[in-house]
């Protein structure tokens, strides 16, 4: 699970490096592809079927309309504002799948956990803090990357259990292609790309693949409850690359309400394996 967030920052943070001089629609189309070819050659090799008529179906549908809209709406996020402040915000994910599989999937969520997960939405206020003049309104494409992604993994969970974890990640890509090409449509030119934009685009896509992969195998392997606090580590390595890539620094209130996101989440996950 380190090593899954560890690739996912990688990734976002050389998307955000390739987006200074790159059209974002480019970038991302061309991360979605690759990865859609890597994990196709995957399912070849483990003897799986590229297509199913599971693809298709309404559970994978409404997977795929909240994959876009994640995809979309935090990538241009964590383009656009500091890294690190969308990396915060992404950390209420989980806290938001308990709340969605209480209300969706009427899983059963005791007081204590719905008291974390109030908690933790006051943690993501601290961070965006809309009462100050330094409000930053593209914060909130961050929050509606948050949304989009607790939206896929409701869905996740309610797929076909038919569908492979492979096949999943060539949904998943293909919905990065998607993505990326609405994001194109916007400013549809092709930059010729360097030999160095090229090397930054190519270890985005490692980091992005490892990242899944690695996740994968957490989830499959793993006991859910243990691995998935350490999904928190995300911020860490988040941070880190703020700072030695882009110069970010950490505002206070930045980390306190990062700090209550993180631990109303941990509290709700240690809750679940208590059950």
């Amino acid at each position: 699970m380190i090593a899954s967030m560890a690739g996912f920052a990688i990734e976002d943070a050389l998307l955000k490096l390739g987006a200074e001089t790159l059209p974002l629609g480019q970038v991302v189309t061309m991360t979605g592809l690759s990865g859609m070819v890597v994990f196709a050659v995957l399912i070849k090799l483990s003897g799986q079927k590229l297509y199913s008529r599971e693809y298709f179906g309404p559970t994978m549908r409404i997977r795929a309309l909240f994959e876009i809209m994640g995809r979309i709406t935090y990538t241009a996020s964590f383009t656009l504002i500091p890294i690190i402040t969308a990396t915060a915000i992404l950390q209420a994910t989980p806290l938001v799948v308990v709340a969605g599989a209480a209300l969706f999937l009427k899983e059963p969520v005791g007081w204590r956990r719905w008291t974390a997960i109030m908690i933790g939405l006051v943690g993501v206020m601290l961070i965006l803090r809309p009462w100050s003049a330094t409000f930053d309104i593209l914060a909130m494409l961050a929050v509606a990357g948050m949304i989009g992604f607790a939206g896929r993994d409701l869905a996740t969970r309610a797929a076909a259990p038919s569908l492979s974890n492979f096949q999943l990640g060539l949904n998943g890509y293909a919905m990065l292609s998607i993505a990326g090409a609405l994001i194109w449509s916007f400013n549809p030119d092709i930059v010729p790309m360097s030999g160095g934009e090229l090397g930054v685009l190519f270890c985005a896509i490692v980091g992005g693949i490892m990242g899944y992969y690695a996740l994968t195998i957490a989830m499959r392997r793993g006991d859910v409850a243990t691995v998935t606090p350490w999904r928190y580590s995300r911020l860490i390595f988040g941070a880190i690359l703020g700072a030695l890539m882009f110069n970010e620094s950490i505002p206070t209130l930045t980390l306190i309400g990062s700090l209550i996101v993180v631990g109303s989440g941990v509290f709700t996950l240690l809750r679940v394996r208590r059950r």
